[in-house]
């Protein structure tokens, strides 16, 4: 699953290619996302400028002159693909936009599970989000305060997004190695001292993330890129102890730890 450093490469790649262009028409190739955007919104869509793009979480935002704003989440699979009217159609193209320039931006989806919303102006609504991780706001006593009743374990716990915003599993694995803390430790039990360090730990695996192509198959490709210290790679020495790397199984999604360095 794209996490906040693909989303955050996605929604760059997005701006840089399509900002400042006029949309001719929209066209929903997926009857799910035919739903959400029914011919009335494509009709509203046409004629409006890309006016800015953003990040918020794992959610892309591309806001128009009109203030309309198209919040796209890519779920699994989701990407973009950018070309020109006479150039070959993505396979997996799950919705097309045609660019007054004779441009076009593909949203991509082997699966078909991403989602976009239509908002009208000012009315944006996103679920309740946590702070950002790479800004100033995500405080050890904010992240102190959001764990303070959570006694689920904290490998669970970071996925919600309500916590901080933008980390998955891969980086909640890459992040608790990092910081020596077992997945299964109860979240709100963590010291300060321990919670400065995951902190920090998050901040560095997202910050040295290995972005610039998209997870089609997360579990494949993580499984082969010597980037991950431990996701993807159960039963291979530990970097730091060389103990052998094992998986457990918290809320449906595979957890990756040490056993040596994360007790």
């Amino acid at each position: 699953m794209p996490e906040l450093p693909e989303v955050e490469a996605a929604a760059g790649q997005l701006r840089q290619a399509a900002l400042g262009r006029t949309i001719r028409a929209v066209e929903p190739l997926h009857p799910a996302l035919a739903r959400s955007l029914p011919p009335v919104a494509c009709q509203g869509l046409a004629g409006r400028t890309i006016a800015a793009v953003a990040r918020r979480a794992k959610i892309q935002l591309v806001t128009l002159d009109d203030g309309q704003v198209l919040e796209v989440h890519f779920r699994m699979t989701g990407d973009w693909a950018f070309g020109v009217g006479t150039d070959p159609i993505p396979v997996t193209e799950r919705l097309r936009i045609h660019c007054t320039d004779g441009s076009r931006v593909s949203l991509i989806d082997a699966r078909a599970l991403a989602v976009l919303r239509l908002h009208p102006p000012g009315e944006l609504q996103l679920p309740p989000l946590g702070p950002e991780p790479l800004t100033e706001a995500f405080t050890v006593e904010a992240f102190r305060e959001a764990l303070a009743r959570r006694r689920g374990p904290i490998k669970v716990v970071l996925l919600d997004q309500r916590v901080v915003a933008g980390v998955g599993n891969i980086y909640a694995a890459e992040a608790l190695w990092l910081a020596r803390i077992h997945p299964s430790r109860v979240a709100a039990t963590l010291t300060r001292p321990r919670l400065l360090a995951l902190r920090d730990a998050i901040r560095d695996v997202l910050a040295t993330a290995p972005v610039g192509r998209y997870f089609a198959s997360a579990e494949t490709v993580a499984a082969d890129d010597a980037h991950w210290r431990v996701y993807g790679r159960e039963g291979a020495p530990c970097p730091r102890c060389a103990r052998s790397i094992r998986r457990l199984m918290q809320a449906g999604r595979s957890s990756y730890y040490c056993p040596g360095c994360q007790r």
